[in-house]
């Protein structure tokens, strides 16, 4: 395979065989020594960016003893082509979205959209479980182990990162879970929003038609790969890391931004439906 520039796929590859190299207790250097490669070659393969072939990495997979199931996963991640990744996650797995996860961690900004529900990274566990239970794409058997996941994510909402959400009024007036749980899922909005890294801003329902109605998505921005949008639907996850569909989206948050109330306004909105509800 020709040596490419890092993609979404790129790095979810390369994730997964640094995950097998590290198995090993081998450093790259004494692994590329093992193997016969420069250095350079292996420290590519990790990051994403290509330079081997597929024997070579059957070579590799096998030194490190990596497990059949994660091996013939990997292989097909290094087959991949195209600024297009697909994932159709297996029901109930905690690791189900294993790409985002990645993909949020490497993030250093992130900005999302959502039009129905509080953001997901915004939900509190009790928002998430009434959301995952109600979606009934999750068995009752996993049910608890999919939700925790789903709640876990929250942890990357830290300081060395910034975070834009745009939600529109109407996801504030859904009452998911009961009234209790939209109270505090309300209250929870309000806390984060005073945090200097978290912006919260809301588009009203009078601004009617708006640029967001094609639905939600998130933009991921990364200090050395281009951006990446991420758009979820019902059973599968969609990921573009191409030029043309990322500038499409980032006109549609700058529509957004143009109509959306400031952060000061918006918490005003989200406090007035909290005291409604008193």
């Amino acid at each position: 395979m020709p040596k490419r520039s890092s993609s979404v796929v790129g790095r979810e590859f390369g994730n997964g065989v640094r995950a097998s190299v590290e198995s090993t207790g081998l450093t790259q250097r004494q692994l590329a020594e093992a193997l016969g490669w420069q250095e350079a070659k292996l420290s590519d393969m990790l990051a994403g960016k290509g330079g081997v072939n597929e024997p070579e990495v059957r070579e590799l997979l096998a030194y490190c003893r990596t497990p059949l199931e994660e091996r013939e996963r990997l292989i097909e991640l290094f087959r991949e082509q195209g600024s297009v990744y697909l994932r159709v996650p297996d029901e109930g797995v905690p690791d189900q979205v294993r790409t985002l996860i990645n993909q949020e961690k490497e993030a250093t900004e992130i900005i999302a959209w959502s039009m129905i529900l509080v953001p997901g990274l915004l939900q509190i566990f009790e928002y998430i479980a009434a959301v995952t239970a109600k979606a009934r794409t999750v068995s009752p058997e996993n049910l608890a182990a999919t939700v925790a996941a789903r709640a876990a994510r929250t942890e990357i909402l830290d300081y060395d990162r910034t975070f834009t959400f745009y939600v529109h009024e109407q996801a504030l007036w859904l009452p998911v879970g009961g009234e209790e749980v939209w109270r505090e899922q309300l209250a929870h909005l309000l806390r984060l929003s005073v945090r200097n890294y978290i912006s919260i801003r809301i588009v009203p329902r009078s601004v009617g038609m708006h640029a967001g109605v094609s639905g939600d998505f998130r933009l991921m921005k990364f200090p050395k790969y281009p951006p990446v949008v991420y758009v979820e639907s019902v059973k599968c996850c969609l990921f573009f890391d191409d030029k043309d569909t990322v500038e499409v989206y980032e006109n549609i948050l700058k529509d957004l931004a143009a109509v959306a109330l400031d952060e000061e306004e918006s918490r005003a909105v989200i406090n007035s439906i909290l005291e409604g509800l008193q």
